[in-house]
């Protein structure tokens, strides 16, 4: 065994950390412990029986090819079916501006890979997506963060961020936002802000990543453009997925850009996986191109609406005053403010003991501020387990209060 491991491994894993949300899960193994942990969908909302057709179906026309290594790029079928769907709301972009990836996830880390070196400079929101943050830093980079209002990231905040960087002679690589159903504050980011954010970019000469895997999760409300569509001239990466709409088990997602930005995230990936699961892949296009995805997005996005307002309800009914949260349009999260002078990871333990699980906020600020805070997901548990939980929730904080 080497002496010293330490001295061997590379300044991008020393920058590594493990994710403390999947962390927080080992402690909630337990069936008797309610968990808001997690971003799961509902198994439930699973499709199972169409899965099962469509797998026989599969393998009887197209067997050999699906259990085959594949093009870097994706399959070509489901990377047109994409590609169709991001035209009908307004995008002007062709085959080369797209690129499957294993999960969005994986987006991120290319992203971070082929723009980041030790320390350069990122924009993100406070708070913002903790697996983003973590790809990111990977890299040595230093991240900053904006803070967020009801609108998401405050445009104010980042001109202002985006000049003092320029007066130390500094351009950040870019600026990572998350429009729709922000993870984890459930917010949605009007037209009128993403037009904000797109004329500083411009502006600035800054690049977007914008990252979108709940924006067809809609409960209400009118959805707003995308990013990219709004700018719609090479200034933003956009991410998206079919962990949240579909399966997280198949690992599929994508990445929208310029070209050149698309090309050298294949050539990247190619040292990652080489291919995305071609299985996968045409299991997801065959589901998509017979209707079955709209038809099951659609059911799964009244279950989550009808868990949302259960949820809504119970913390209307049981949370103490000086308690406040986000209530979303759409997506999987609630976001929680307890009054400042209380800390959720002290709150987390207490929680535990009652039986009932969350994410401490502060992981998801780059400062690590927002310790008042935390993020509870809707989708994963029944509505009944949901009630008590949060029941359990408010004592745990009524006990903290004292």
């Amino acid at each position: 065994m080497i002496n010293d491991l330490e001295q061997i491994f590379s300044d991008s894993a020393k920058n590594m950390k493990r994710s403390a949300i999947r962390e927080i899960l080992k402690l909630t193994q337990k069936p008797e412990i309610i968990s808001f942990g997690g971003g799961l969908p509902a198994p439930e909302s699973f499709p199972v029986t169409s899965l099962k057709q469509l797998v026989n179906e599969l393998m009887d026309e197209e067997g050999a090819e699906a259990l085959q290594y594949g093009a870097t790029e994706g399959v070509m079928e489901l990377r047109e079916i994409l590609l169709e769907r991001y035209q009908k709301e307004g995008l002007n972009i062709g085959i080369d501006n797209l690129t499957i990836t294993t999960s969005s996830q994986q987006g991120l880390y290319i992203l971070g890979k082929i723009f980041l070196d030790k320390g350069d400079e990122v924009i993100c929101g406070l708070p913002s997506y903790l697996g983003g943050i973590s790809a990111f830093r990977t890299f040595g980079c230093e991240i900053h963060g904006i803070r967020t209002d009801e609108k998401g990231m405050r445009s104010d905040q980042l001109e202002q961020k985006l000049k003092e960087l320029k007066e130390q002679d500094t351009k950040p690589k870019f600026i990572y936002v998350i429009p729709d159903f922000q993870n984890p504050t459930g917010i949605t980011m009007p037209e009128s802000r993403r037009n904000e954010i797109i004329e500083l970019a411009v502006a600035y000469d800054v690049l977007i990543v914008e990252d979108n895997p709940y924006r067809e999760i809609r409960f209400e409300g009118e959805p707003q453009r995308t990013i990219s569509g709004l700018d719609n001239n090479g200034q933003v990466v956009t991410l998206g997925s079919l962990s949240k709409t579909f399966s997280p088990g198949l690992r599929l997602g994508w990445a929208i850009g310029h070209k050149d930005i698309i090309d050298k995230m294949v050539i990247a990936k190619q040292s990652l996986d080489l291919c995305t699961p071609t299985l996968t892949q045409k299991l997801a296009a065959r589901y998509i191109r017979k209707g079955y995805f709209d038809e099951n997005l659609k059911k799964t996005t009244e279950q989550y609406r009808r868990k949302r307002d259960n949820m809504i309800k119970a913390f209307r009914k049981y949370m103490p005053e000086g308690v406040t949260w986000n209530e979303p349009e759409g997506g999987l999260f609630l976001f929680v403010y307890l009054p400042e002078y209380m800390d959720a990871e002290k709150l987390f333990y207490t929680a535990i003991k009652k039986e009932v699980a969350f994410v401490m906020g502060n992981v998801f600020h780059c400062d690590d501020s927002g310790k008042n805070t935390m993020r509870i997901n809707f989708s994963f548990v029944s509505e009944e387990r949901a009630t008590e939980g949060i029941k359990r929730l408010a004592n745990a904080i009524k006990e903290e209060m004292k």
